[in-house]
């Protein structure tokens, strides 16, 4: 197949779906950094950025009617000694032989939507991963900031540390520690995509609801004080940011390995799509949490 027979991208269409994946991945952090009153706002935003998300996923399904996607999808899936020897004879002025491209592409022309079929099969094999990923950012932002911001020094005593006991021991240490797990993971993946181990660490994180809800928060009305030293939150927090961000990162990297390499685009973005669905649960949970202090 030579350059005149390439397909042509005429609407962007391909490059505008991509474009709103990734907005709609990173909306929810850059209308949760830039929000000035978090608990009235962070449900709208979060809200806005998963409908961002779900018109992707639509435009997504759609992506297998497009000649363009097509042919692409169908190079990549050829092997590097095929593509050679069809650039090779294109070099001698030869046309290659009408194989697996073409008759690859015939096929999905006439069906298109086995592809988008697959968008289930694909979802059952991520789906302990997706929905994992959607719990830890549900109880991440549940938590954190619009509880732990709450939480008042008990040793400060009007010095200069109860200024900057919150910018340190909340943000500072959740930022530094978020970091760190997810850095660790570029050196140790533990447990496996398989193994049962990993839903249920992520299910221990719930753990960490009780624990935060029960330090030095004020003002309060129903639950009493347990964790009243400054060492215990900051210590809760380490742990509750360390945990988010090695978890996160196992399941977002775990679940395009779940599939065929030819499907971990299609995993990527429903990955990401229980991300954001996780921050916006996250933001309606949080008026809860805080509600029943």
């Amino acid at each position: 197949m030579t350059t005149s027979h390439q397909p042509q991208d005429r609407y962007k269409a391909v490059w505008l779906i991509f474009f709103m994946l990734g907005l709609g991945t990173l909306l929810p952090w850059n209308f949760f950094m830039t929000a000035t009153q978090l608990s009235e706002s962070a449900f709208g935003y979060f809200i806005t950025a998963c409908a961002v998300i779900i018109l992707t996923i639509i435009c997504y399904l759609g992506l297998p009617r497009l000649e363009f996607y097509r042919y692409y999808q169908q190079l990549k899936l050829e092997g590097p000694g095929e593509q050679e020897t069809k650039l090779d004879l294109i070099s001698k002025g030869e046309e290659p032989r009408a194989g697996k491209e073409e008759s690859g592409v015939s096929v999905s022309n006439s069906q298109p939507t086995n592809e988008s079929h697959s968008i289930k099969a694909i979802l059952k094999n991520i789906s302990v991963l997706a929905f994992s990923v959607c719990f830890i950012f549900t109880i991440t932002i549940g938590m954190f900031p619009a509880v732990t911001v709450e939480v008042k020094s008990s040793i400060a005593g009007g010095s200069t540390w109860e200024r900057y006991f919150i910018p340190v021991s909340c943000f500072l240490t959740f930022n530094i520690f978020d970091w760190l797990g997810r850095s660790l993971t570029a050196v140790f993946m533990w447990p496996g995509k398989d193994s049962r181990w990993l839903p249920s660490l992520v299910l221990a994180r719930l753990v960490f609801v009780p624990l935060l809800l029960l330090c030095n928060i004020k003002p309060r009305h129903y639950l009493t004080v347990v964790f009243e030293h400054d060492a215990w939150f900051i210590f809760f927090m380490a742990a509750f940011a360390f945990s988010n961000g090695y978890l996160a990162s196992l399941c977002m990297c775990f679940g395009p390995k779940k599939v065929k390499p030819a499907e971990a685009e299609t995993a990527g973005a429903i990955m990401a799509f229980f991300l954001c669905l996780g921050l916006a649960l996250g933001a309606v949970f949080s008026f809860l949490f805080r509600a029943i202090v």
